[in-house]
C-alpha cells in the first residue's frame, strides 16, 4: 500500500482501490480475529488522545497489542506541548524513539502532516478537526459485511456535518454508484470545501450532495446514519442551538419512510436528542457490531500501514 510513509491522515491520500483494500481486510478480521499475524512484533507504538475516546482508543490499543506491540498512552496533559513545546518539536523527539503514533487531536488534518513530516513519524489519525478517517474504514466495513458488496449504496446522514460525516463523503465518494445525501441543519452543514473536494474526488457514479429541507431527502435509502449533536471537542456559539436540531431527530415514525434501510451510529448517543432508544436498541440498528467493528478496523489500519 502507497500511504505516505506509512502514514493514514486523509482518506483523500488514498485511491479507491486502497480503501477497498482497508475495508475487506477488517471484514476479513472480523470474521477470523486469527487471519491477521502478529505483523507489529518489537514495534514499540504510542496512542496519543488529547480528547476524549472509548472505542476508538481502546480498539487502537487492543489491536496494537493483538498485532504484538508494545503501547504507550499520551493523554492531553502529558506531552511538553501543554506548556509550549511546538507539536513539530514533539514529533521530531517521538519520531526518534516510537515506529508510530496513533493520534486524535482538535489539530487539522494539514497540521497532522507537518508533525509525520517534522518527525520522519509514521502516523494514524484517529480524529481531526475536519476528519476522522478510520471511523469511516469502520462504517463501510460494518455496511460491507452486513450487506455485502457496497457498489451503488445508498446512505442517509442526519445531523451536523462534522469529521464523521466528511470522512463519510470522502470514503464513499470511493464506491462506484454510491450516493450520499446529507441532510444537515442549516448552518451546520459541511462546508463547501470540503463537498467540492468528494465531489472531484469521485470515482464514475458516486455522488454526494447536501439539503437542509426534509422534502428534498431521497425515496430509497440502504442505511440511515447520525452522530451526536455536539461533536467532540466543539462548542456551538448559539444557545439556543437545540432548538435547530430539533426537527433532525431519529425516531421510529422517521426511519420507517426507509422500511429496508439499516440504521449506524458512531456513538457516543444520546437518547432522546439525535437517536430515540427505539431505533438505537431495535433491530435494524447495528450501531453495537458497528462499535465492534473499531477493533477489526483499527487492526485492518495498523496491518495495512504498519504490518511487516
Amino acid at each position: 500500500m502507497t500511504v505516505t510513509r506509512g502514514s493514514l491522515i486523509s482518506l483523500r491520500d488514498l485511491t479507491a482501490a486502497q480503501l477497498t483494500e482497508l475495508v475487506e481486510t477488517a471484514v476479513r478480521v472480523a470474521g477470523d480475529p486469527a487471519a491477521v499475524p502478529p505483523s507489529l512484533t518489537g514495534a514499540v507504538v504510542a496512542t496519543l488522545f488529547e480528547r476524549t475516546s472509548t472505542r476508538t482508543r481502546t480498539a487502537f490499543s487492543v489491536a496494537a497489542l493483538r498485532l504484538g506491540a508494545q503501547v504507550l498512552s499520551y493523554g492531553p496533559e502529558s506531552l511538553q506541548t501543554n506548556t509550549g513545546e511546538s507539536a513539530e518539536d514533539t514529533a521530531r523527539i517521538l519520531g526518534l524513539m516510537l515506529d508510530g503514533v496513533v493520534i486524535r487531536s482538535t489539530r487539522t488534518v494539514a497540521e497532522l502532516a507537518r508533525m509525520r513530516d517534522a518527525g520522519n513519524l509514521p502516523l494514524i489519525n484517529a480524529m481531526a478537526r475536519e476528519e476522522h478517517p478510520t471511523q469511516a474504514v469502520c462504517d463501510l466495513a460494518t455496511l460491507r459485511r452486513h450487506l455485502g458488496p457496497l457498489d451503488g449504496i445508498r446512505v442517509l446522514y442526519v445531523g451536523e456535518g462534522n469529521n464523521t460525516s466528511s470522512a463519510l463523503a470522502y470514503a464513499l465518494a470511493r464506491i462506484p454508484g454510491a450516493e450520499l445525501t446529507l441532510y444537515t441543519p442549516p448552518g451546520y452543514g459541511l462546508d463547501a470545501t470540503t463537498l467540492a473536494a468528494a465531489d472531484k474526488d469521485a470515482v464514475p457514479g458516486a455522488r454526494v450532495r447536501q439539503t437542509h429541507e426534509r422534502d428534498e431527502l431521497p425515496d430509497a435509502a440502504d442505511c440511515v446514519y447520525t452522530t451526536r449533536w455536539q461533536t467532540t471537542g466543539t462548542v456551538k456559539e448559539d444557545p439556543l442551538w437545540r432548538q435547530t436540531f430539533r426537527p433532525f431527530h431519529i425516531d421510529e415514525d422517521f426511519l420507517n419512510r426507509w422500511p429496508q434501510a439499516v440504521f449506524l451510529h458512531d456513538l457516543p448517543a444520546h437518547r432522546g436528542e439525535e437517536v430515540s432508544a427505539a431505533v438505537l436498541e431495535s433491530p435494524r440498528s447495528l450501531v453495537w457490531q458497528q462499535a465492534r467493528m473499531k477493533l477489526d478496523s483499527a487492526t485492518a489500519v495498523l496491518q495495512t500501514c504498519w504490518g511487516s
